[in-house]
């Protein structure tokens, strides 16, 4: 779905069904339709509002909103499977940010695996080549506005409920959007509406299967299949767009996709350290 929703981003800044959105419409789009399903929702169960983080929520909330920008800008400027392998950097860049935000001691194997992803990022920007990307940069600050939010994320995680969490993130981005989006402003075509919306209403939908499938099985387990969003991308974009990526893509997402798993593969061992520990001798 997500890989799906990528592609919409592309087609709207692009020009599909009418003029061309710009990145601060779309994600402007994406957060009122998502606000309006929520609100939905909230009328149905009437949760309870307790205690929020509001300083968090609003960090949580702007990183949230600007790295879904940068995303929907670097697509339309991009083949979306190297924009997509870019993003994966997030998990890196998360990593770091959690060192000053949460007090995390990064071991070396965390740091290797890092360097691995940076070297898969370098190599996808073709520094030094006719084909160099510099809007690859912006799919790359895309990564490393995610990480903060994923750091941000956890801190809430903890201390409020993920209904909770998701209707003042979005409460809070339909605001921070809605303002840039009306800098740009142009009236969006029947079609395009449609399509804002189907963003805005899938990304609860993500969202609501990403927290499931992370209460049912460890991050460990889950985060490894988040990467195949990368061959759906590459899949979508070659069909739409007749896109094929080229050997140096190939190489730089596969390097990307090494250095991840293997952090994923480092951490799930990490967890099944601990919890043998915590068990009774």
């Amino acid at each position: 779905m997500f890989a799906g929703l990528t592609i919409i981003a592309k087609a709207l800044g692009t020009g599909f069904g009418g003029d061309p959105l710009h990145p601060f419409m779309v994600s402007g789009g994406r957060f009122l339709f998502a606000f309006i399903g929520l609100m939905i929702g909230a009328a149905i169960f009437r949760p309870k509002i307790q205690n929020p983080s509001l300083p968090l929520h609003f960090g949580r909330s702007f990183s949230g909103w600007l790295g879904v920008t940068l995303m929907f800008a670097a697509v339309a400027r991009m083949p979306v499977s190297d924009a997509t392998a870019i993003n994966f950097l997030n998990p890196a860049f998360g990593m770091v940010f959690a060192i000053f935000l949460l007090g995390e001691k990064i071991g070396k194997f965390r740091w290797i695996a890092a360097a691995i992803s940076l070297i898969g990022a370098a190599v996808l920007l073709r520094p030094g080549l006719d084909v160099f990307q510099p809007v690859a940069l912006i799919a790359l600050a895309s990564a490393v506005v995610i990480g903060l939010e994923i750091v941000l994320i956890k801190k809430l995680s903890g201390r409020e409920s993920s209904f909770q969490i998701l209707i003042i993130n979005n409460s809070i981005g339909v605001v921070i959007a809605g303002t840039a989006a009306a800098f740009v402003w142009t009236g969006p075509s029947l079609m395009q509406w449609g399509l804002l919306a189907v963003i805005g209403f899938s990304m609860i939908g993500i969202q609501i299967m990403f927290i499931a499938a992370m209460r049912i099985a460890e991050a460990s387990f889950v985060m490894p299949f988040m990467y195949s969003t990368l061959i759906f991308a590459t899949l979508y974009d070659f069909w739409i767009y007749d896109v094929v990526p080229d050997s140096i893509s190939f190489v730089g997402a596969g390097i990307i996709l090494f250095g991840v798993i293997f952090l994923a593969w480092r951490e799930a061992l990490n967890q099944g350290k601990t919890s043998t520990d915590d068990e009774p001798s």
